[in-house]
Formats: structure tokens, sequence, C-alpha cells
């Protein structure tokens, strides 16, 4: 009798076992399984949230099928106590295990409102946007121009969540004092910085900053970035290419960078100034003229003088022969490639011809023909513009 009864429980425990062992693997199977989700979906996670108010909240938005399998598998992998407070962005078909990681790996918010602070040659801005994570593009909340518009409430509300990311988005050409001014004026940096980097010292990208980062650190990123490009387009350098170092090409880069925004023509106007240094020719390009005056603070807002081009000044191309001795601007990824990788063209000459690019010419005369086609343009804008 005792010898069936224990041969029952034996058969029991085993069925019970053999349940138990198909929940998990069930379960497992969920956690691992492709998500109900046909569109993504930002999920909020406050500060001071736990996994119990999160698992609800995805539920409720159809992200997963099941909360309780969601928190066990978050227990189960040990990072119940990692939750991170933030906007994340959830992927349509996101598996629960994929969303654990996400809502728990730190880092920036990937979704929701964004400030974007940008700093270009002519202005500094300022950007409140949402991404709608449907379409995953960004509606504009407002924009403003500091020191110049009032400050809206949407920036000033959306400033102080938590879940803000904040994104300073630098362009191509400007200088390094338009960089350190921009950020020294930004309200959710903080730290001092005491001297100006060097020019072209400071890669052009967007970067990601939480409030209360320090400047200081932000500038020294920037110029990490920056050295990594230059060193990665010295290493490709052409091999009968006319500049003798790294720092050459950064300024070959930066006369580039302020000469042409028209990313087909950047490996010409580069042949243009390596064809010149290999013919001895003067460079003559305006933007180093320009720098000279300015120092790189702010934008010229002018024609050049007939004295500023005739000054014997280090930075005018007009006067001295070869580079100017530093660069002009911070140039970008792609003018640095130009400068180390110019076309092979006869070009020596180019003006601009009205349409944001540039005529190139090899002759004197078909260049002199070019810019007075332009002269003609500059006149018939400027009668408009007098209408």
């Amino acid at each position: 009798m005792w010898r069936h009864v224990a041969a029952n429980a034996i058969t029991f425990l085993m069925v019970g076992l053999f349940l138990v062992g198909g929940l998990i693997m069930w379960g497992k199977a969920q956690y691992d399984a492709p998500g109900p989700l046909a569109e993504a979906v930002c999920v909020q996670v406050k500060s001071g949230s736990n996994m119990r108010r999160v698992s609800k909240d995805l539920a409720d938005q159809g992200a997963v099928t099941s909360a309780s399998i969601f928190r066990i598998g978050a227990d189960y992998e040990e990072k119940t106590s990692q939750l991170k407070a933030g906007s994340f962005l959830i992927e349509p078909e996101s598996t629960m295990k994929d969303i654990v990681d996400v809502i728990t790996r730190g880092g920036a918010s990937t979704c929701g409102t964004e400030i974007v602070y940008r700093i270009g040659v002519n202005r500094v801005s300022v950007q409140v946007r949402e991404l709608d994570p449907a379409t995953n593009r960004f509606a504009e909340l407002a924009t403003f121009t500091p020191e110049v518009d009032d400050v809206p409430e949407a920036y000033t509300k959306m400033r102080d969540r938590a879940d803000v990311r904040f994104r300073i988005a630098v362009a191509e050409g400007v200088t390094s004092w338009q960089i350190l001014n921009a950020i020294s004026g930004m309200d959710v940096m903080d730290g001092t910085v005491s001297s100006v980097p060097p020019e072209g010292s400071l890669a052009p990208d967007s970067y990601e900053v939480r409030k209360g980062d320090d400047r200081a650190t932000l500038l020294a990123r920037m110029s990490s970035a920056q050295q990594t490009l230059l060193a990665a387009a010295w290493e490709a350098r052409a091999d009968d290419l006319p500049i003798d170092s790294p720092e050459e090409l950064l300024i070959l880069a930066s006369l580039i960078e302020k000469e042409t925004g028209v990313s087909g023509e950047r490996r010409q106007v580069a042949s243009v100034f390596v064809n010149r240094i290999n013919q001895g020719m003067r460079l003559q390009t305006d933007p180093t003229v320009i720098y000279g005056i300015t120092k790189g603070e702010g934008i010229l807002g002018r024609g050049l003088r007939r004295s500023e081009l005739r000054a014997e000044t280090p930075y005018n191309t007009y006067v001295i022969p070869g580079l100017p001795p530093t660069p002009i601007a911070n140039p970008g990824r792609a003018s640095l490639m130009a400068a180390a990788q110019p076309d092979e063209t006869p070009y020596i000459f180019f003006v601009a011809d009205g349409t944001g690019g540039h005529a190139f010419a090899v002759t004197l005369d078909e260049h002199n023909r070019n810019v007075a086609v332009w002269r003609q343009i500059e006149a018939e804008r400027a009668a408009t513009a007098n209408d």
C-alpha cells in the first residue's frame, strides 16, 4: 500500500515538474518572441518609477502581451533594479527582452521632446521639437534666437523636465570663438572656459549633452573627435599632395569649407588650391582676408574693401604665398577628405555662379568672363532688391 502511495506521489511530482517546466518554457518563449506593436511608441519612465508600473504602461500601450511575464523576465535577468528614467522609443515587434534592455541600459532618452541648440555660421538658434514615434519625424514646438527673441514658454517648460533630451548641433565652417561664445550662453550647461580653443580643432557635429554638463568637457569631446577625423584624412591623403603635415591639411580643409557649401564641388575647390600651390601661385581666397579682419569673432557683414585686399597681413592670401598660418574655421569630415584627396583638374580659378556653386576656369580670360557673368547677376539682384 505504501509502495502504491509513494509511486502515485512520484507520478504527481513528475507531472508537476513537467507542467512547471512547460510553463517556464512557454513564458521564456513569450519573453523572447516578437512583440505585438505594429507601430513604434514612446514609453516614458518617470523618475522614481518601478518595473511594475512600467510593465502596466507597456501593456496598456500594447507593447507587451503580459505585464507579469515582462516583470518576471526582468527579474530573472536581474535588471529590475537597473530601470532608468527617460523617454524611450520602442520599435515595432520589439521583444520583451529588447524592451527591458532599452529601459535599463542607460544613456540619453531616445524619443519624446528634444531641445536643439544650433550653432551656425550666421546665427545661433534654439529649437524645441518632439518626435512622433509613428512617423519617426520631429514636430517643431518652438524656435527662437537667443538674445534676440523672447524666450517661449515651451522652452522654459520643457527645459526643466527630467525626460527631455538636449543636443548641440555645430555647423561646418563655424569658428572656435563662435562655438565657445554660443555654449557660454546656454543655460543648461555649467563651467567656464578661460580661452578660445585653437581654430580648426573642434569637429562640427551633433552632440548629445545632459543638463549641467561641463562646457570644457564638451569642448574636449569636440577636440577629440576632430583629432580622429584629421588623423583619418591624413592617413588617406593622396601620394602627391603638396601638403607637409596634418596641421597644413587642416588649414587647407578650412579654406575649402569656407569657400563652398556644395558637397559635390569640394574636391574641385581643393584641386584649385592644390594646383595653385604646385604652380607657386597665391591662393587669393577672400575668406582668409575676412578672417584676418574679424579674427573669427562673428561675421564681417559687408564686402571687402580694396585696401583690405592689398593690406599685408598674415591671412591675406592675395599678398602672402601659400597657406595662412592657422585654419580660418572648423572644417567637417567632407572638407578634410577633399583636402586629402582633391580631384585631378586643370582649374586654377573659380568664382560664384549665382546658384550657390562656382564656375571653374583654366585660363584668366575664361575666368574674367565668369566674373563678368557673376557681376551681372549681382547687379540684377541689387536692382530687384531696390524695387
